[in-house]
């Protein structure tokens, strides 16, 4: 299956580019709030000075006098080399100050000081104008003062604002990003978890899966049990049809064996004979085939949904002696019992390991000469070993590694009937038990050796 894209990916840069935005908007905010602040400050205390100025102004012989207060202005300050302006207007006439200082072409109203920003003398000043009225009601004389200062300050203070707000936005966005990476694998974590939940279950583990899960996690997961409960139910009914095929398959053919080998000693005639031996050939090979394939098929089902069960491998190898004694004795084998001292305990699954057993006995009564003996052995030593040890032709010089791969056969058996799965299934057996099968020649002699080794425990 091919991956398309990733979900942490794409929720991580969307949260990122959310993330972005609101830095962006966050510096924006920020820098336009501080500059209005400063401003807002600056705009103060003009109107500070400008307003002391206007408070020092004396009527005085029917003429306006002043006498400009130092506080006035120096509350203004020095800072960035700022210059400030004045200009005092009594009755059109410049009373005191730049006498080209603009002024503003509305008349502020007593009280309410006009503010404005414009060039004067090559820089940008923001002024303030206030005005009073000095004298008698009747006869009173109106006055402007005008203030002025030139925004170097005001633009230091931009400029620090903007590298403040720059160094907030980029360290949010870094904080937004390194949280919009642990949200997104926060987010994902339950899909991990529920992966490693499946993950770790075995190959015949079709249990629902019952993990807390979030609610759009729900109808995934709800899809999953049911697909499990489908296979499940499939898988039974696989493994049911294998034991009946097998059932059915093997009935009939043992019984149209037996009627060939009625028919053969009835026969006179060689040629007839010959034709009937050649059909129960036939049939021999086609039940030992069809039968091995169901139990192959049997055991790769059932390896997949392994039983645990408390066995005794000393009676489970007594009773595959006692099951195939009648085969060998048609050929006058001896099965030679050598089993441990006292129960062997082992926990598996007692049908696989009967037809792992059954299919290494028989294929050491198959592949023996009459009036031999075959050693059918149960050890416990380091660990379980059961081994069947034959006196037949061994495997033909056949490198033995290969000979547990389906329909590998020896060198030296073509004329005896046989499928190259019996091996397979016995070694699918042991390692479905954690263990292993050893192949080796009969240690004492002529033939072949063939083990189940099972770890003790």
């Amino acid at each position: 299956m091919k991956a398309h894209g990733s979900i942490r990916r794409r929720l991580f840069f969307q949260l990122a580019g959310v993330a972005a935005v609101l830095s962006v908007a966050f510096f924006v905010v920020l820098r336009g709030v501080a500059e209005r602040a400063a401003e807002g400050t600056q705009d103060d205390i003009l109107s500070a000075s400008a307003t002391a100025i206007a408070d020092s102004l004396r009527s005085e012989d029917q003429g306006v006098t002043l006498e400009l207060p130092y506080a006035a202005l120096s509350m203004l300050g020095t800072i960035n080399e700022d210059r400030v302006f004045y200009r005092v207007v009594a009755a059109q006439t410049t009373l005191t100050g730049y006498a080209d200082l603009p002024q503003s072409t509305t008349t502020p109203n007593l009280g309410e000081p006009i503010f404005a920003t414009f060039d004067y003398r090559g820089e940008k000043v923001r002024a303030v104008s206030v005005s009073r009225a000095i004298g008698p009601v009747s006869d009173a004389t109106n006055v402007v003062v005008t203030v002025a200062q030139t925004r170097l300050g005001l633009e230091a203070i931009s400029r620090r604002i903007t590298a403040t707000a720059t160094g907030v936005g980029v360290g949010f966005f870094l904080l937004a990003t390194a949280l919009s990476l642990w949200a997104a694998r926060s987010a994902l974590k339950p899909i991990e978890r529920m992966t490693d939940s499946v993950t770790r279950r075995g190959p015949s583990d079709l249990r629902p899966v019952e993990s807390n899960t979030p609610a759009e996690l729900v109808p995934l997961v709800a899809a999953l049990n049911s697909f499990m409960a489908r296979l499940r139910a499939s898988l039974s009914q696989t493994e049911d049809f294998i034991a009946e095929a097998a059932h059915r398959v093997r009935t009939p053919l043992a019984t149209v064996r037996t009627q060939a080998e009625i028919t053969h000693r009835k026969l006179n005639k060689p040629e007839h004979k010959r034709a009937i031996r050649e059909m129960i050939r036939a049939i021999d090979e086609s039940s030992r085939s069809a039968g091995q394939m169901l139990d192959h098929a049997m055991v790769t089902f059932r390896a997949d949904s392994l039983t645990v069960d408390a066995l005794d491998l000393n009676a489970i190898m007594a009773d595959i002696c006692d099951r195939l004694g009648p085969t060998a004795d048609l050929k006058d084998i001896v099965i030679q019992r050598d089993f441990w001292n006292s129960p062997v305990t082992f926990k598996g699954d007692g049908i696989l390991i009967q037809a792992a057993l059954q299919n290494i006995l028989d294929n050491a009564i198959k592949y023996s000469p009459e009036d031999s003996t075959i050693i059918a052995r149960v050890d416990v030593s380091g660990a379980i070993t059961m081994s069947v040890t034959d006196q037949g032709r061994g495997f033909g010089g056949v490198d033995t590694n290969r000979l547990t791969t389906r329909y590998a056969r020896g060198a030296n058996v073509d004329e005896i009937v046989g499928s190259g799965l019996g091996l397979t299934i016995a070694d699918e057996v042991a390692r479905a038990h954690g263990g292993h099968i050893e192949i080796t020649p009969n240690p004492e002699g002529v033939g072949a050796c063939v083990s189940i080794v099972l770890p003790i425990g």
